[in-house]
């Protein structure tokens, strides 16, 4: 695949205006708006879709299938009025927004149905975290709120406690030394020992025991902000990402609970914005996304443990900003507006660009996905969440050999190879709100 570099913003702008001025001829599609109380009841009709159910607050969109191999189409998007949406979370059926709203909202997985909303007393909600029956969200206040959530008939929550805990009324009001100093961007949780993960953009990594509520370890991960994290459940390594264009590997003393640092990754001075693991019975794959719009990817050794770089992906034409794994599939979020979806060949390094989802017009801030069904035909469910205030969702099908051998002996495999010549020759149209955040700097607060 080609990488193409950044082209002059103003040249975007002008190109959108066009292509707002002539999408304003016809009928606009049916969409819904999200506001921080409650959902917007106003539609406008504009298509021969079928209609969805009147129960569901999401639209149809065209199916969608660029390659052989998948088929895809975007069955739901919502839009706010105000305020970005920073994080999403899927877990147990359920699937969880963060904003700058003090609200945590829920939906249903199933049918896209809201099923309600958690409510905090700070707001940007900027990284959200299940597992089990719990819920972990930061917010504005540099805290983390535990929360014990049951998916029934009528959706129920609970907080359980607020990390760190608050100091008692009678002792003289001080910062806490448990306390990060700045936003928190990220989690990650050690099933086995009950240890919840914290990254910061003060540089810090914070290690919580859940089961004393209180921080066991901290420790300066990096020179710059810590954007992202992730932990190997099957050995307890935590791998953590900066603006400082590294990636480090931290191990747990054992017996003990502070941690060292097993190992630096750092191959480009451009800054890392995402971390995802991809393992599988035998392999174990680390990717990192980073700010020159490459995807880096490491092979575990199994002898010695050890990650070695083999290779990178080319495609996106900005920043790489989320990465996520769901089976053999990864699928990137870019500053480009597109989501890439990869496929990693058996026994070997070799990657796949299966599909480019181009639905949103602005940078795909975070990204999360489940398995949907495992029969024939491997399903997937994707959400995704741009800084142009929208969020998607994305019905994902991948095809066996046979029905993907099937679908080219149907088609010219020279009309299948020009469309996609024609999808790397195309620009991505961003708003032109985003692009004066971008030009003033400040895309990314």
């Amino acid at each position: 695949m080609e990488f193409y570099g950044k082209r002059n913003l103003s040249r975007y702008m002008d190109e959108e205006r066009k292509s707002f001025n002539q999408s304003s001829n016809h009928s606009p599609l049916r969409t819904h708006q999200i506001h921080d109380h409650h959902l917007s009841p106003t539609r406008s009709m504009m298509t021969v879709m079928p209609p969805a159910s009147p129960d569901s607050p999401w639209t149809l969109s065209p199916l969608h299938t660029p390659s052989p191999s998948l088929l895809y189409h975007c069955i739901a998007s919502l839009h706010r009025h105000e305020g970005n949406i920073y994080s999403i979370a899927v877990s147990r059926g359920l699937v969880f927004t963060g904003s700058d709203s003090s609200r945590v909202r829920v939906w249903r997985q199933q049918d896209c149905i809201e099923k309600g909303y958690l409510k905090a007393s700070s707001g940007e909600v900027r990284a959200i975290l299940g597992y089990g029956n719990m819920l972990f969200t930061t917010h504005r206040d540099n805290k983390i709120r535990v929360w014990n959530v049951t998916n029934s008939d009528n959706f129920r929550y609970k907080k359980v406690s607020t990390l760190p805990r608050k100091t008692s009324l009678l002792v003289f009001p001080r910062a806490s030394p448990q306390k990060h100093k700045d936003c928190v961007s990220c989690m990650a949780y050690y099933h086995a020992e009950g240890i919840l993960y914290t990254g910061s953009r003060d540089r810090t990594v914070k290690a919580w025991r859940l089961s004393e509520k209180q921080c066991v370890d901290s420790f300066v991960a990096h020179e710059d902000k810590v954007n992202a994290m992730v932990l190997n459940q099957e050995d307890g390594c935590l791998f953590t990402c900066s603006s400082d264009g590294s990636v480090k590997i931290w191990r747990r003393v054992y017996g003990e609970s502070s941690h060292t640092l097993s190992m630096t990754l750092k191959f480009q001075p451009s800054p890392v914005n995402g971390l995802v693991l991809s393992l599988s019975l035998n392999t174990c794959f680390l990717y990192s996304g980073s700010s020159d719009g490459f995807i880096n990817f490491w092979e575990k050794e199994k002898m010695s443990g050890r990650f070695n770089h083999v290779g990178f992906l080319q495609g996106h034409r900005f920043a790489v900003l989320c990465l996520e794994a769901v089976e053999k599939l990864i699928f990137s979020g870019s500053e480009d507006t597109t989501i890439r979806v990869w496929r990693r060949e058996e026994g070997s390094y070799s990657h796949e660009c299966l599909a480019v989802l181009d639905g949103h017009r602005g940078p795909v801030r975070c990204l999360a996905g489940c398995l949907e069904m495992e029969k024939v035909v491997m399903g997937f469910l994707v959400y995704s969440a741009s800084l142009d205030q929208t969020f998607k969702v994305w019905r994902i099908r991948v095809l066996p050999d046979e029905q993907k051998q099937v679908c080219l002996d149907d088609g010219n495999p020279n009309d299948d190879l020009k469309r996609k010549m024609m999808e790397y020759e195309m620009s991505p149209v961003l708003s032109p709100s985003w692009v004066e955040k971008k030009l003033l700097g400040s895309h990314f607060q």
